[in-house]
This record gives structure tokens, sequence and C-alpha cells, in this order.
């Protein structure tokens, strides 16, 4: 088998692409797969579950990479709403910027952006890692259950509002915190966890230059003296 398969969107359709690397799922190693001329095209990559590598030349649509599990997908352009959305394991990574939602109800695995990503990015996510090298946007973090979000730039509004166990982690400035969202002290320990995240992220950024953000575990319960943060 040829150590290299190359799939032309301009020649083929998502579907035969998908099909090909979903005959591969199953924890079976496969080639090295090369997809050309992306323009935009909606889910890309789905379904992967399989330790394969995947280069994808442009610009994604709609939920590239969704549910992987052990791939390796990389994405040379940008990528559209849904990025690796309920990601299980493996590695997706973006030379671009991303749109809103990114890696959504991820529950494992690594999300790169080497942009910006817009707003809701790592929405109720269970257990992703997410680094982004450059800002963030509204309602970031929103109801993220566990996992790691580290951003390298700014945030936008309402970051982390109704967090529960995530850690949010920012370099640059905050717009303003959601609701029982709070800055948290950043311990020994997590510098040295959250050095060996951007390492392993390719970012050359040091964690203690970082700020930690966590839940005030106000929320987890109804109360009525917290009426008007809910």
């Amino acid at each position: 088998m040829s150590t290299e398969q190359i799939f032309d969107l301009g020649q083929c359709t998502v579907r035969e692409l998908n099909q090909a690397l979903h005959d591969f799922n199953g924890h079976r190693a496969g080639p090295h797969f090369r997809v050309r001329n992306a323009q935009g095209d909606h889910a890309l990559a789905v379904g992967i579950a399989a330790p394969l590598s995947v280069d994808i030349e442009g610009h994604v649509g709609y939920y590239c990479a969704g549910m992987n599990q052990h791939a390796t997908v990389t994405i040379h352009g940008n990528a559209g709403t849904g990025l690796a959305e309920n990601i299980m394991s493996g590695v997706v990574r973006v030379k671009g910027n991303a749109s809103q939602a990114a890696a959504a109800t991820g529950r494992g695995g690594l999300v790169v952006i080497e942009g910006d990503a817009a707003a809701r990015c790592g929405i109720s996510m269970k257990g992703v890692d997410i680094v982004v090298q450059g800002s963030v946007g509204h309602m970031s973090g929103f109801m993220a259950q566990r996992g790691r979000l580290v951003v390298c730039g700014n945030a936008g509004a309402a970051l982390g509002d109704s967090l529960y166990e995530a850690e949010i982690y920012v370099r640059g400035t905050v717009a303003d915190l959601g609701a029982d969202c709070i800055e948290k002290e950043l311990t020994a320990a997590q510098i040295v966890a959250l050095n060996t995240l951007l390492e392993q992220a390719g970012v050359s950024a040091k964690a203690a230059d970082f700020k930690r953000f966590g839940s005030a575990r106000q929320l987890y319960h109804f109360n009525i003296d917290h009426a008007d943060a809910y």
C-alpha cells in the first residue's frame, strides 16, 4: 500500500473521502492522507476512529474533524463552525483561524488553533485540551465541565460563563468574566502541567505569564440568593 493517499476534492466527493478514512476505523493504522482543493467543504474527515494522519490543504467549512478518535488532522487554512466537535482523542490542528464553537463538547484529545477562535470556543467541553495561539470571542468556555482552555491572546466577554470544573488560562486581557467564573491562584504544579501542554501544542509561551480562571462553585445547585446570576 502506498504511504500516502491523495484525494483531490475537485475530482472526488466528500463522501468518498470520508468513506476511505472510515475504512480504517477500528484502530488500524493506514497511510498518510493528503486532501487537496478543500474550498470550504463541510464535514471533512469526520468520525475517524483510527490512528491516521490527515493533511487538508485549504479552508474547511462546518464540523471538520468532528468526533475524532486517534487521528491527527491538520488543516492548512481556516475552519468554519464546529471544528472538532465532540472530539474524543487524537489531535486536530488549524494553521489559521477557527469560527464559532470550536471543539464544542469535546471529551478528550488536543485541539490547537494557531490563529484566533470566534465565539463560544470550548462550549460545554468535557475533557478536551484546547490551545489557541491568538484570541477567543465571547462566551468561550460556556458551561465547560472538564478539560483546559488555553488562550495565548485575549478573551472576549462572558468568559467561562456557568463554568463547572474546567480550567481556563489567558495570557492577555479578559473583557469580562461570565456568571460564576473567577480568577484563581496559579500553583506551581499547574505551571508545570501548563508548560507541558504548551510544549505539546508547539507554543513557545511560558505558563507563568498566564492567569488562571475557574468556577466559584456558587451555581452548582439552585439557591434563591444567587437567582440573579442564572
